[in-house]
C-alpha cells in the first residue's frame, strides 16, 4: 500500500500542466495534515516537474527530457532575474526557445519575435503589446510596470509579462548564465538516466527460500538480486556468495547482505562509479528518501554510460576546463611539461595564485598523466600538498608531473611547479582508475 507521501506525488503528477497547487489545497483535497503535503510538493519540486515562483505560488510545470534540458520556463526566468509576473501567469510553465534584447527601432525589433521568444526590454509599451501579439513573452527590465491592456492581453494569450528590477545586461546575463549551467549538466549522466526501473528488476522476498533464489537464476540468467518488503522498502540483497552451502528451504532473510549500499536517482554515474569501484560491488540498488526500490544499476550499466559520455561534443565547460585552457604541453625527452600563465582571474584577492587554482593545475596534468598509461575517467582519491609558495599575477609557470605507480585501479603521480627554475608547489595525488 503507498504511503500518504506517495499518494500525493501521484496526485500532482496527474495534475494538468499549469495547474496551481497550494499545501492548504492539498491538504484538503487529499485529507493529510499540511505538513505532509508541504513535504510532498518539496519533493515534486526536487523531481522538476513543480515550480515556486515568487508572489505566483506553486505551479505544475512540464518536466524537462534530458535533451531539452536547456531549455528554461518562463517560471524559472522569473526566479533566475529576480523578477514578478504582471500578466500571463498561466503560461509560466511555458518554455522559452531564445530571447531577443529590444535595443533597436521598434519594425526592426519585431522582424526578431516569433512565438516562443523572450523579449528583454525596458518600458516600451507598444513593444510590449506587439511581442505578445507575436506569441512572444516579455521581460521588462528597470523595475517598470506596463500598461493594463498589455496585462489583460498577456491574460488572454497566456503569455508572463515579467519584471524585473535589474538593467537589461545583468537579465541577459543571468539567463545566459542559467543556460550555461543546464548545458554542463546535460553532459553529466545521472543514475535516473541508466537504471533498470523496478518494474523490469528481478527481487525477491524475505520470505523467499533459497530455492527460490536457484529459480531466479535460471529465469533470468542473474545471480545478484535486491530484496523488498510489501511496502517495496529494500531490506537487502543476495548474491551467489551468501547462496553457497545454504540449505534451499532456508529463508533469503538468513543469508541475505541486510543495509546494502544504496544511491538516488539524482546521483552522478561517475559518483556511483567510485562507490562501486571502491566497494568492490557489482549491483546497486537505486531508492528514494522514504527506502523504496526504484530500479537497480549493475557495474555493466555504469560503464556502458561512461563510455557514452566520453563520445559525446563537449557543450560546455567548468572550471577545471577554464584554467587548463591556459596550460599547453609540451614534451622534454620522455617527460611531460605542462607551461602556462597566471590571469587575472586566477588570483585571489593579494593578486597572487589562488591556492585552490594551484591545486586543481596539478590534480589535472596528474590525471592527464595516468590517461597516457590507462584508458578511461581518473577520479582523485587523494591529495597530499606538501607546501605551496605566493605566486604573482602574470607568472609563467612550468607544471612537471611523474607517475610514481601505477596499478589496474589506481595511480599515483607526484607533481612540481616551478617559475622560473624554483619549486612553488608540490603535490601527491592518488587516482582511481575506472576503466571504459
Amino acid at each position: 500500500m503507498a504511503t500518504k507521501h506517495e499518494l500525493i506525488l501521484q496526485y500532482i503528477d496527474r495534475l494538468p500542466i499549469g495547474t496551481k497547487i497550494s499545501v492548504r489545497q492539498i491538504a484538503k483535497d487529499l485529507e493529510v495534515s499540511e505538513g505532509t503535503a508541504y513535504r510532498a510538493i518539496k519533493e515534486a519540486e526536487v523531481q522538476g516537474y513543480v515550480s515556486t515562483i515568487e508572489r505566483v505560488g506553486t505551479v505544475r510545470i512540464e518536466k524537462k527530457q534530458k535533451e531539452n534540458f536547456e531549455r528554461l520556463t518562463y517560471a524559472e526566468v522569473v526566479n533566475i532575474v529576480d523578477g514578478h509576473v504582471l500578466g500571463g501567469k498561466e503560461g509560466l510553465h511555458k518554455t522559452l526557445n531564445k530571447f531577443v534584447i529590444g535595443a533597436m527601432k521598434l519594425e526592426n525589433m519585431m522582424r526578431y519575435v516569433d512565438a516562443g521568444s523572450l523579449l528583454i526590454v525596458g518600458n516600451r509599451y507598444q513593444a510590449h503589446k506587439l511581442s505578445i501579439q507575436h506569441g512572444a513573452a516579455v521581460l521588462i527590465t528597470g523595475g517598470f510596470d506596463t500598461s493594463e491592456e498589455v496585462k489583460q492581453l498577456a491574460d488572454e494569450m497566456a503569455l508572463p509579462i515579467i519584471s524585473s528590477s535589474y538593467d537589461t545586461f545583468t537579465v541577459a546575463a543571468l539567463i545566459n548564465r542559467a543556460i550555461y549551467d543546464r548545458l554542463i549538466k546535460k553532459e553529466i549522466v545521472m543514475v535516473e538516466d541508466i537504471l533498470k526501473p523496478v518494474e523490469e528488476t528481478p527481487y525477491l522476498r524475505p520470505s523467499d527460500t533459497v530455492a527460490n533464489w536457484h529459480r531466479f537464476t535460471e529465469e533470468h540468467n542473474d545471480t545478484r538480486f535486491p530484496v523488498v518488503d510489501e511496502h517495496m522498502r529494500l531490506v537487502g540483497v543476495v548474491t551467489s556468495k551468501d547462496i553457497i552451502g545454504q540449505e534451499d528451504d532456508l529463508t533469503i532473510d538468513k543469508v541475505m547482505v541486510k543495509n546494502p549500499i544504496t544511491t538516488s536517482p539524482r546521483v552522478s554515474v561517475a559518483s556511483a562509479a567510485h562507490m562501486m569501484v571502491w566497494e568492490g560491488i557489482e549491483i546497486m540498488p537505486v531508492v528514494d528518501t522514504y527506502k523504496k526500490m526504484i530500479g537497480i544499476i549493475t557495474r555493466q550499466d555504469v560503464l556502458k554510460a561512461l563510455q557514452y559520455m566520453q563520445k559525446q561534443p563537449q557543450m560546455s565547460e567548468t572550471f577545471p576546463n577554464l584554467i587548463m585552457n591556459h596550460f599547453r604541453e609540451e614534451k622534454d625527452g620522455d617527460m611531460s611539461i605542462y607551461n602556462g600563465e597566471v590571469t587575472p582571474q586566477m588570483t585571489n584577492h593579494l593578486g597572487t595564485m589562488a591556492s585552490g587554482v594551484m591545486t586543481t593545475v596539478m590534480v589535472e596534468t596528474a590525471c592527464n598523466e595516468l590517461r597516457k598509461h590507462r584508458r578511461g575517467d581518473m577520479v582523485p582519491e587523494n591529495i597530499t600538498v606538501y607546501f605551496l609558495k605566493p605566486v604573482q599575477i602574470e607568472s609563467s609557470l612550468q607544471v612537471k608531473p611523474r607517475v610514481m605507480d601505477i596499478s589496474r585501479r589506481f595511480g599515483k603521480v607526484e607533481v612540481e611547479m616551478y617559475y622560473h627554475d624554483q619549486l612553488v608547489g608540490k603535490a601527491m595525488v592518488t587516482a582511481q582508475i575506472i576503466e571504459r
